[in-house]
């Protein structure tokens, strides 16, 4: 079992160790008034880890105390995996980014789009145009989540039990039926809608591969880069370790959320978040993307084509804010693009948070997130389990990295 270690002082790679301690000192902040149970926090630079620090408890009520070794939901930090995943059938040519969808899954082959109405009396026409695999890896096909109350096509999706993205007791194929059965909010390639499309991309991958998603993850991105403890699920040896699942109160506290523990294997495989992983997986994955598409002599992309995943892929430069469904324009996405499956700094002088030109990553829902700056070779991830409702860490995070880095 491999953990996560510092392996350098701040100062040798450029780093204010003093900046580094204010950043810890913050988030402790956050622990001791009872708005995170706990953290995990790395900064590394070049590669070698120059900042870790854990805070807090992973399970409250037991006193167990985050460690290195601290299993993680990292739910949306599942999607740049299914990116590398799809990535690499694509160099083997078993796959092409323009490929309809319903070249590999036949119930997306004729697309319909919504014209008005709402529930029994939504309006469709036929697509002009196929959803293609790009539009998968750069959310841009149409679909969406059925947690948004910004359209009438999310409501359709919590009409076909879809509010947390599968209906009870499916499988990932029976699921994608279901996405495939309703229409899409908007023409593909027309706006940018953070949505159910890696759940559609792995099972592409599936169907492709002749594999399971679970087994595709495991054989050819986790075991070869290192990532022991990387899954779709979790083994009861690593059970102890997982770290409890909190969620934001009312009155600003957090309090366990019940039924989620991940244990044994799902029923339905998840490409779009259903990851748990420790800091040293993550840490591996970042490396691998820092480094073209190679970590330690075991190469899953090249470079090419880990520079296209990292690249804004948005029409005309565009940012989040601006190609953006109504739901996604909020200034925090001012001066973001998006590649496949990460966001990518196109503008740093209109994001909300310091951050360098072209550093790319994302976030889970549990208030996990990562990002890669390849301007300072730097790579950041930062660990916890609070599903929040008004907790908002990641621009704090940000400034906070930002200041640390000295030279």
């Amino acid at each position: 079992m491999a953990q996560l270690r510092q392996e350098v002082e701040p100062g040798e790679v450029g780093l204010d160790a003093k900046a580094l301690d204010r950043l810890d000192q913050h988030f402790a902040h956050y622990v001791d008034d009872g708005r995170l149970p706990g953290y995990l926090v790395s900064v590394a630079r070049g590669g070698r880890v120059a900042h870790l620090t854990t805070y807090g408890h992973r399970d409250i009520a037991a006193g167990l105390p985050v460690e290195p070794d601290t299993l993680w939901r990292i739910y949306s930090m599942t999607k740049p995996v299914t990116a590398v995943a799809a990535l690499l059938l694509v160099e083997e040519g078993r796959l092409s980014l323009d490929d309809p969808v319903g070249r590999h899954l036949p119930v997306f082959a004729e697309p319909r789009v919504y014209v008005s109405g709402s529930g029994a009396e939504v309006r469709t026409r036929p697509a002009d145009g196929p959803i293609l695999i790009r539009h998968l890896l750069t959310h841009t096909a149409g679909l969406t989540f059925g947690f948004y109350y910004s359209h009438p096509v999310d409501a359709l999706y919590r009409d076909a039990h879809l509010e947390s993205s599968v209906p009870p007791g499916a499988d990932l194929a029976e699921t994608v039926d279901v996405y495939a059965s309703l229409p899409l909010q908007f023409e593909p390639g027309t706006q940018w809608n953070y949505s159910v499309a890696s759940n559609v991309l792995g099972r592409v991958i599936e169907v492709v591969s002749g594999q399971p998603l679970d087994e595709f993850f495991a054989e050819r991105i986790f075991r070869p880069l290192g990532m022991a403890d990387a899954g779709l699920h979790i083994t009861p040896e690593q059970a102890p370790r997982l770290s409890e699942l909190y969620g934001e109160t009312d009155d600003g506290g957090i309090a366990p959320i019940p039924g989620l523990p991940l244990r044994g294997r799902p029923r339905f495989l998840s490409g779009s978040g259903g990851m748990a992983a420790t800091a040293h997986d993550y840490h591996r994955f970042m490396e691998m993307l820092r480094r073209g598409g190679e970590l330690d002599g075991t190469r899953l992309l090249s470079p090419g084509t880990l520079a296209l995943m990292t690249s804004n892929h948005l029409p005309g430069g565009a940012d989040l804010r601006s190609f953006g469904a109504p739901a996604h324009q909020e200034p925090g996405n001012e001066g973001v693009g998006f590649g496949f499956n990460v966001s990518v700094v196109i503008d740093p002088s209109r994001t909300l948070a310091p951050t360098g030109l072209g550093a790319y990553g994302w976030s889970g829902v549990a208030t996990t997130t990562f990002w890669v700056d390849p301007s300072r070779d730097l790579t950041v991830q930062f660990m916890t389990q609070v599903r929040p409702k008004t907790l908002k860490v990641f621009p704090e995070l940000k400034r906070l990295v930002h200041e640390a880095v000295a030279g």
